[in-house]
């Protein structure tokens, strides 16, 4: 299974680029079946760059993951604990495999009438 994932443009950047290993996320989805993120990069980009293969999700405090995944977590330190200010849970996409496509896509292409996700949606 797949879900289609809104990531801003320069830490989906970092994804395919190697620097970003892992996808921070508040809250995750439900189905364990998801194996796959396909990467919509929000505007001003506003197309489905790419995806990538889920190796594994960890949920831990954000200093837990912090020091778990701050050499390569393609963001700097004060924006991932502003991004979880408040939380105590946090969750990180540990990224196996990305795959950057050789043109970008629209979002018509997966679904017509499919809007840009806040977070996140189920690719069935």
């Amino acid at each position: 299974m797949k879900v289609l994932m809104a990531i801003k443009p320069k830490y989906a950047d970092k994804i395919f680029s190697g620097e970003k290993n892992f996808e921070f996320r508040r809250s995750i989805f439900k189905d364990k079946n998801v194996k796959t993120v396909v990467v919509y990069s929000t505007k001003p980009v506003g197309k489905v760059i790419g995806e990538f293969t889920i190796d594994e999700i960890i949920n831990k405090s954000p200093k837990d993951l912090w020091n778990l995944s701050k050499e390569s977590a393609g963001i700097e330190e004060n924006d991932f604990m502003n991004y979880f200010d408040g939380k105590d849970q946090g969750f990180a996409i540990k990224i196996k495999k990305a795959k950057l496509y050789k043109a970008p896509k629209m979002l018509s292409d997966f679904k017509e009438g499919l809007k840009a996700p806040q977070s996140f949606i189920y690719l069935r």
